[in-house]
């Protein structure tokens, strides 16, 4: 049975995103993400001004007159979630608008995925989900409609992996292998693990492929806030950490950024992009951004 409150929240990222769908189409979804390609429409006689490469022979050699296969772009795309639903996700810092608690990294991940496949449902495309911890947990092949959107985004925010830590080669490398038809895959995850630049490569090669980074802002900077005791919640280990001491956040400071650029130096060896997606702040802003990058970069080839 589903929690009450788990669908209320359901029903309020709905609300929340379908406010924000309209500047999402508008800000250049249709045009930033492309069909799978040419699909065949008819074949007809040749006329004068038609490419001579597009002729074809059988159908001329029967009927003794010259023809060509004519083509139309396939505009419906397929849209595939990888969602990352590891026990890092349930981390969260900033204050939930209107309501108490804390918003979770969980939270923003699945009013980013019920945006854009809102987007994409709006578009008449499909939309699939992939969610995985150390293992991958469910699969939701890609469908069309309304229902099967809510349903999405009722796992994008409640589904429960049975493992806690993460295995992003593993659940890269089963996208790669149900997902046959070209598509737009967005991986979702915070990415510090490691080891799947290889599976990242190869699933760039067939689909086009968006990192989505999630960060709380209190992993982005390690906060002042006295005498800590920290807990990594996928391998249970914990630590006191002295927050107050300028060496202690300096050496945090650095090894994150060491992280961070071998990770983008990654992304651009596997030809993936990165969009980056902050808790506190609206999904959309973040996501127009990268529209707006992608078309400048298509217009300039």
């Amino acid at each position: 049975m589903i929690d009450r409150e788990i669908l209320a929240q359901v029903r309020r990222i709905q609300v929340r995103t379908n406010r924000m769908v309209t500047d999402v189409m508008s800000g250049g979804y249709t045009s930033v993400f492309r069909g799978s390609g040419i699909e065949f429409d008819e074949v007809r006689e040749f006329v004068d001004g038609d490419d001579v490469r597009s002729v074809d022979w059988n159908v001329t050699a029967r009927t003794g007159r010259p023809h060509v296969k004519k083509y139309m772009e396939e505009r419906e795309l397929t849209v595939l979630f990888v969602l990352d639903i590891s026990a890092s996700t349930g981390f969260g810092t900033v204050r939930r608008e209107g309501r108490e608690g804390r918003r979770t990294v969980r939270e923003t991940a699945a009013e980013f995925c019920a945006c854009l496949a809102l987007a994409a449902a709006r578009n008449n495309d499909k939309i699939g989900m992939i969610t995985f911890t150390d293992e991958v947990e469910l699969y939701i092949p890609a469908k069309k409609g309304s229902q099967h959107v809510l349903r999405l985004i009722r796992e994008a925010l409640a589904a429960e992996g049975k493992k806690e830590g993460t295995d992003l080669a593993a659940a890269i490398d089963y996208a790669t292998r149900v997902q046959r038809k070209r598509a737009v895959v967005f991986v979702i995850s915070d990415f510090l693990g490691d080891g799947y630049e290889k599976s990242l490569k190869l699933l760039g090669r067939r689909h086009d492929v968006v990192a989505v980074r999630l960060r709380d802002p209190h992993t982005r900077e390690l906060p002042k806030a006295g005498l800590v005791h920290l807990r990594d919640a996928e391998t249970g280990t914990s630590q006191w950490i002295d927050t107050r001491s300028a060496r202690v956040r300096d050496a945090y400071a650095t090894r994150l950024r060491e992280h961070d650029e071998r990770f983008v130096s990654m992304l651009r060896r596997a030809r993936v992009d990165l969009l980056e997606i902050a808790p506190e702040r609206s999904v959309v802003e973040p996501i127009m951004k990268f529209f707006r990058m992608r078309e400048l970069r298509g217009a300039h080839g």
